[in-house]
């Protein structure tokens, strides 16, 4: 099917008005009843109702326009790619997490994109469900998460630990970080599990989120304490904003990465896989600036 048909039905559903559309998309009012004309013999329905200076959408045209919309933007990023591949440039998509960008990919991206030269990027902030489908569906060449994704057709390996300190705006002990204005940072699910055991019959958290960065932001204004990546708050432990409260254990928490065992970028992704250990995931510039500026 041409995209042009869905893309101009698309449009007249948008501003109901086929002189308009016409005008939007650059072609003549005959064109865009034209398309219309095909899309409604190919569908064997009515998608409009057109009366005087009053067009509405059939329930029909309602239910198709879902459909119109992923295959429009599925159309235009499959031309994308292969315009990229096309321009003999190579594509990488890579995903993670929210807390593995903050916390660790950030700054090996920058790394990362240097070192690979011929090669386009595609950084993704995704949900674990959203980068399990990914993966299988093609749309991401590498994933990067705190617990391992086990599906028959991706390659899952440990690449690197994070390490977590349970740090406060103060001076003070584990029990008092637990019970005042504690933040917890969802970390994956062996961290909720473990946490369960080293913390049992805590108070509830003052504060719950899914990313370090909004914990950080959090305690640095209103004060309280948080597990978080060294590698994010050492600048604050050397400005004494933060303090690593006493008598707690550090955490490391394993990074995984994932890929499909017969992805047509092995070769990229195994480069990408033997640098990134070798990259001290430092904070990002502006959270080490501010810190700075703070103090």
């Amino acid at each position: 099917m041409d995209i042009r048909l869905l893309s101009t039905f698309l449009e007249v559903a948008r501003v109901r008005h086929f002189g308009r559309t016409a005008e939007n998309q650059h072609i003549t009012q005959a064109a865009v009843s034209a398309r219309i004309k095909q899309l409604e013999a190919y569908f064997g329905t009515v998608l409009f109702t057109r009366e005087r200076n009053n067009i509405k959408l059939t329930s029909s045209g309602e239910r198709l326009i879902g459909y119109a919309e992923v295959m429009v933007s599925t159309l235009q990023q499959a031309k994308y790619e292969l315009s990229l591949e096309e321009s003999m440039t190579l594509q990488l998509s890579i995903g993670g997490t929210p807390n593995i960008w903050d916390a660790y990919l950030q700054n090996c991206l920058s790394i990362v994109t240097d070192e690979f030269t011929g090669y386009g990027f595609n950084a993704e902030v995704l949900s674990r469900e959203q980068i399990n489908r990914g993966l299988i569906e093609r749309t991401l060449d590498m994933a990067f998460a705190f617990d391992p994704l086990k599906v028959d057709e991706l390659e899952c390996t440990k690449i690197a630990n994070l390490r977590l300190v349970l740090v406060s705006t103060s001076l003070c002990n584990v029990d008092t970080a637990l019970s005042e204005k504690y933040v917890y940072v969802d970390w994956g699910t062996a961290f909720a599990l473990e946490h369960g055991h080293r913390h049992p019959q805590k108070n509830a958290p003052f504060l719950r989120t899914s990313t370090g960065r909004i914990a950080l932001d959090f305690i640095l204004e209103k004060g309280g304490s948080a597990y978080l990546p060294l590698s994010l708050v050492e600048s604050f432990l050397k400005s004494g904003q933060l303090q690593l409260v006493e008598k707690s254990f550090n955490w490391d928490r394993p990074i995984y990465l994932s890929y499909r065992k017969k992805s047509t970028s092995i070769d990229a992704i195994n480069a990408v896989a033997a640098l990134i250990p070798q990259i001290d995931p430092s904070s990002s510039f502006s959270l080490v600036k501010a810190g700075e500026l703070e103090c």
